[in-house]
Protein backbone atom coordinates (compact mmCIF):
# COMPACT_ATOMS: atom_id res chain seq x y z
CA UNK A 1 0.00 0.00 0.00
CA UNK A 2 1.45 3.52 -0.89
CA UNK A 3 0.18 6.12 1.03
CA UNK A 4 0.43 9.74 -0.72
CA UNK A 5 2.48 12.23 0.86
CA UNK A 6 5.22 15.19 -0.28
CA UNK A 7 8.49 16.55 0.88
CA UNK A 8 8.41 19.69 2.24
CA UNK A 9 11.32 21.23 0.71
CA UNK A 10 9.36 20.74 -2.21
CA UNK A 11 7.35 24.21 -1.05
CA UNK A 12 10.93 25.15 1.09
CA UNK A 13 10.22 29.19 1.00
CA UNK A 14 7.32 28.73 2.11
CA UNK A 15 5.80 28.47 5.99
CA UNK A 16 5.23 24.89 7.48
CA UNK A 17 0.98 26.04 7.46
CA UNK A 18 1.23 26.50 3.30
CA UNK A 19 2.75 22.71 3.24
CA UNK A 20 0.30 21.69 5.64
CA UNK A 21 -2.81 23.30 4.15
CA UNK A 22 -1.82 22.44 0.82
CA UNK A 23 -1.18 18.74 1.43
CA UNK A 24 -4.99 18.88 2.47
CA UNK A 25 -5.76 20.40 -0.42
CA UNK A 26 -4.27 18.25 -2.63
CA UNK A 27 -5.26 14.89 -1.07
CA UNK A 28 -2.05 14.23 0.72
CA UNK A 29 -1.95 12.21 3.68
CA UNK A 30 1.71 12.35 4.34
CA UNK A 31 4.69 14.54 4.77
CA UNK A 32 8.45 14.32 4.78
CA UNK A 33 9.13 17.36 6.98
CA UNK A 34 12.72 18.99 5.46
CA UNK A 35 15.39 19.68 7.48
CA UNK A 36 16.89 22.21 5.04
CA UNK A 37 13.40 24.62 4.83
CA UNK A 38 11.32 23.83 7.63
CA UNK A 39 12.91 22.67 10.96
CA UNK A 40 16.75 23.35 11.48
CA UNK A 41 19.53 20.70 13.28
CA UNK A 42 18.96 21.06 16.46
CA UNK A 43 15.53 22.83 17.15
CA UNK A 44 13.66 20.43 19.20
CA UNK A 45 11.46 22.23 20.96
CA UNK A 46 10.59 23.75 17.13
CA UNK A 47 10.01 20.13 16.16
CA UNK A 48 7.57 19.41 18.89
CA UNK A 49 5.57 22.13 18.01
CA UNK A 50 5.64 21.08 14.75
CA UNK A 51 4.86 17.59 15.40
CA UNK A 52 1.66 19.05 17.31
CA UNK A 53 0.67 21.01 14.61
CA UNK A 54 1.19 18.31 12.30
CA UNK A 55 -1.11 15.69 14.34
CA UNK A 56 -3.71 18.04 14.36
CA UNK A 57 -4.00 18.88 10.52
CA UNK A 58 -4.63 14.96 10.34
CA UNK A 59 -1.40 14.89 8.28
CA UNK A 60 1.15 11.97 9.40
CA UNK A 61 4.68 12.25 9.16
CA UNK A 62 6.62 10.42 6.93
CA UNK A 63 10.31 11.00 7.73
CA UNK A 64 12.74 13.47 8.82
CA UNK A 65 14.74 14.60 5.83
CA UNK A 66 17.97 15.72 7.09
CA UNK A 67 21.13 17.01 4.97
CA UNK A 68 23.58 15.02 7.53
CA UNK A 69 26.24 14.12 4.76
CA UNK A 70 28.60 10.52 5.48
CA UNK A 71 31.87 12.03 5.42
CA UNK A 72 32.08 15.44 6.43
CA UNK A 73 32.25 16.27 9.78
CA UNK A 74 34.73 15.74 12.32
CA UNK A 75 32.75 14.74 15.00
CA UNK A 76 30.05 12.70 12.99
CA UNK A 77 28.02 11.21 16.01
CA UNK A 78 27.59 14.86 17.60
CA UNK A 79 26.67 16.80 14.20
CA UNK A 80 24.27 13.35 14.35
CA UNK A 81 22.20 13.88 16.88
CA UNK A 82 21.81 17.44 15.83
CA UNK A 83 19.27 15.79 13.76
CA UNK A 84 18.11 12.89 15.32
CA UNK A 85 16.78 15.16 18.55
CA UNK A 86 14.44 16.69 15.67
CA UNK A 87 13.80 13.17 14.01
CA UNK A 88 12.95 12.06 18.01
CA UNK A 89 10.66 15.03 18.50
CA UNK A 90 8.52 14.99 15.06
CA UNK A 91 8.06 11.02 15.92
CA UNK A 92 9.88 10.49 12.43
CA UNK A 93 10.06 6.37 11.95
CA UNK A 94 13.32 7.77 9.70
CA UNK A 95 15.67 10.31 9.23
CA UNK A 96 17.25 10.46 5.93
CA UNK A 97 21.07 10.61 4.95
CA UNK A 98 23.12 11.50 2.13
CA UNK A 99 25.97 9.37 1.10
CA UNK A 100 28.38 11.59 0.81
CA UNK A 101 29.11 14.33 -2.07
CA UNK A 102 31.81 11.99 -4.57
CA UNK A 103 30.33 9.86 -7.18
CA UNK A 104 31.24 6.28 -5.94
CA UNK A 105 33.58 5.72 -8.81
CA UNK A 106 35.59 8.25 -7.35
CA UNK A 107 35.77 6.65 -3.65
CA UNK A 108 38.64 4.67 -3.02
CA UNK A 109 38.31 1.46 -0.49
CA UNK A 110 39.91 3.33 1.98
CA UNK A 111 37.77 6.12 1.38
CA UNK A 112 34.33 3.93 1.48
CA UNK A 113 35.20 1.67 4.23
CA UNK A 114 35.59 5.53 6.19
CA UNK A 115 32.15 5.99 5.24
CA UNK A 116 31.00 2.34 5.96
CA UNK A 117 32.30 2.97 9.57
CA UNK A 118 30.51 5.93 10.04
CA UNK A 119 27.33 5.15 8.61
CA UNK A 120 27.27 1.90 10.40
CA UNK A 121 28.24 4.76 13.90
CA UNK A 122 25.04 6.44 13.22
CA UNK A 123 22.42 3.55 12.76
CA UNK A 124 23.46 2.50 15.89
CA UNK A 125 22.37 5.71 17.13
CA UNK A 126 19.50 6.40 15.50
CA UNK A 127 18.43 2.30 16.44
CA UNK A 128 18.88 3.24 20.15
CA UNK A 129 15.94 5.89 19.73
CA UNK A 130 14.10 3.45 17.89
CA UNK A 131 14.51 5.83 14.10
CA UNK A 132 15.38 3.91 10.93
CA UNK A 133 18.43 5.54 8.75
CA UNK A 134 17.92 5.96 5.15
CA UNK A 135 20.08 6.71 2.35
CA UNK A 136 19.06 8.97 -0.16
CA UNK A 137 19.11 7.23 -3.70
CA UNK A 138 21.25 10.35 -5.09
CA UNK A 139 23.93 11.11 -7.95
CA UNK A 140 27.23 12.08 -6.86
CA UNK A 141 26.85 9.68 -3.95
CA UNK A 142 27.45 6.46 -2.85
CA UNK A 143 24.02 5.68 -3.79
CA UNK A 144 24.32 6.48 -7.47
CA UNK A 145 24.38 3.08 -9.07
CA UNK A 146 22.48 0.32 -7.81
CA UNK A 147 25.80 -1.56 -7.53
CA UNK A 148 27.43 0.88 -5.50
CA UNK A 149 24.53 1.41 -3.18
CA UNK A 150 23.95 -2.21 -2.34
CA UNK A 151 27.49 -3.11 -1.49
CA UNK A 152 27.53 -0.34 0.64
CA UNK A 153 24.64 -1.88 2.73
CA UNK A 154 26.85 -4.89 2.98
CA UNK A 155 29.80 -2.67 4.22
CA UNK A 156 27.77 -1.53 6.37
CA UNK A 157 26.74 -4.47 7.46
CA UNK A 158 23.85 -2.48 9.81
CA UNK A 159 20.08 -3.96 10.21
CA UNK A 160 19.48 0.34 10.93
CA UNK A 161 20.28 1.05 7.51
CA UNK A 162 17.68 1.45 4.50
CA UNK A 163 17.43 3.33 1.42
CA UNK A 164 14.82 5.89 -0.26
CA UNK A 165 14.11 5.30 -3.95
CA UNK A 166 13.59 7.61 -6.89
CA UNK A 167 13.99 7.50 -10.70
CA UNK A 168 17.88 9.11 -10.94
CA UNK A 169 18.20 10.49 -14.29
CA UNK A 170 21.38 8.86 -14.42
CA UNK A 171 20.21 5.37 -14.94
CA UNK A 172 18.06 3.77 -17.64
CA UNK A 173 14.37 2.74 -17.57
CA UNK A 174 15.71 -0.61 -16.90
CA UNK A 175 18.68 -0.13 -14.28
CA UNK A 176 15.72 1.97 -12.46
CA UNK A 177 13.33 -0.91 -12.11
CA UNK A 178 16.16 -3.28 -11.19
CA UNK A 179 17.20 -0.99 -8.20
CA UNK A 180 13.64 -1.25 -6.75
CA UNK A 181 13.94 -5.34 -7.21
CA UNK A 182 17.51 -5.55 -5.64
CA UNK A 183 15.81 -3.48 -2.46
CA UNK A 184 12.84 -5.24 -2.40
CA UNK A 185 14.65 -8.79 -2.01
CA UNK A 186 16.74 -7.40 0.39
CA UNK A 187 13.78 -5.88 2.45
CA UNK A 188 15.60 -2.66 2.37
CA UNK A 189 13.00 -0.17 0.44
CA UNK A 190 11.39 2.25 2.25
CA UNK A 191 9.80 5.45 1.19
CA UNK A 192 9.49 6.25 -2.90
CA UNK A 193 10.23 9.92 -3.49
CA UNK A 194 7.68 10.45 -6.85
CA UNK A 195 8.43 12.90 -9.53
CA UNK A 196 8.84 13.41 -13.36
CA UNK A 197 11.46 14.71 -15.14
CA UNK A 198 12.30 14.47 -18.76
CA UNK A 199 16.38 15.38 -19.61
CA UNK A 200 16.86 16.48 -16.33
CA UNK A 201 14.05 19.19 -16.60
CA UNK A 202 10.71 18.83 -14.08
CA UNK A 203 7.67 18.35 -16.63
CA UNK A 204 4.14 17.35 -15.00
CA UNK A 205 3.64 14.16 -13.19
CA UNK A 206 0.73 13.23 -15.83
CA UNK A 207 3.67 12.82 -18.46
CA UNK A 208 5.16 10.20 -16.02
CA UNK A 209 1.85 8.19 -15.39
CA UNK A 210 2.96 5.20 -17.89
CA UNK A 211 6.80 5.59 -16.53
CA UNK A 212 5.48 5.26 -12.80
CA UNK A 213 2.83 2.54 -13.55
CA UNK A 214 6.29 0.43 -14.68
CA UNK A 215 8.16 1.70 -11.59
CA UNK A 216 4.69 0.51 -8.93
CA UNK A 217 4.61 -2.78 -10.69
CA UNK A 218 8.56 -3.66 -9.08
CA UNK A 219 6.74 -2.51 -5.60
CA UNK A 220 5.59 -5.05 -2.85
CA UNK A 221 1.99 -3.49 -2.58
CA UNK A 222 1.01 -5.15 0.57
CA UNK A 223 3.50 -3.60 2.99
CA UNK A 224 2.58 0.06 3.79
CA UNK A 225 5.17 2.99 2.62
CA UNK A 226 5.35 6.70 1.57
CA UNK A 227 5.10 8.13 -1.65
CA UNK A 228 6.24 11.77 -1.42
CA UNK A 229 5.83 14.27 -4.28
CA UNK A 230 8.31 16.85 -5.09
CA UNK A 231 10.51 18.28 -7.90
CA UNK A 232 7.22 20.59 -8.85
CA UNK A 233 7.28 22.11 -12.44
CA UNK A 234 7.13 25.75 -11.24
CA UNK A 235 7.21 24.88 -7.84
CA UNK A 236 3.56 26.24 -7.82
CA UNK A 237 0.93 25.25 -5.89
CA UNK A 238 -1.41 24.91 -8.69
CA UNK A 239 0.95 22.16 -10.12
CA UNK A 240 0.84 20.22 -6.93
CA UNK A 241 -2.31 19.72 -6.90
CA UNK A 242 -2.56 18.86 -10.45
CA UNK A 243 0.37 15.98 -9.90
CA UNK A 244 -1.03 14.81 -6.54
CA UNK A 245 -4.38 14.00 -8.45
CA UNK A 246 -2.96 12.13 -11.13
CA UNK A 247 -0.40 10.46 -8.35
CA UNK A 248 -3.50 9.61 -6.45
CA UNK A 249 -5.85 7.96 -9.31
CA UNK A 250 -2.69 5.87 -10.12
CA UNK A 251 -1.84 4.42 -5.86
CA UNK A 252 -5.71 3.65 -6.25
Amino acid sequence: MIIPGMVSATFKKQSTDFVLDVLKEAGLSAVEWSEGGHIAAGDESGARHLYDKTMDSGIRIAAYGSYYRLGQDDDPAGRFRQSLVCAAALHAPLMRIWGGTRASAALSGDERRRLALEAKEICDIAGEAGIKVALEWHKETVTDTNESALAFLDEVDSDNLYCLWQPTVALSMEERCAGIDMLEERDRLLNLHVYHWEEGVRRPFAEGRDEWRTYLSHVDMDRERFGLLEFVMGDTREQLLEDAAVFRELIA
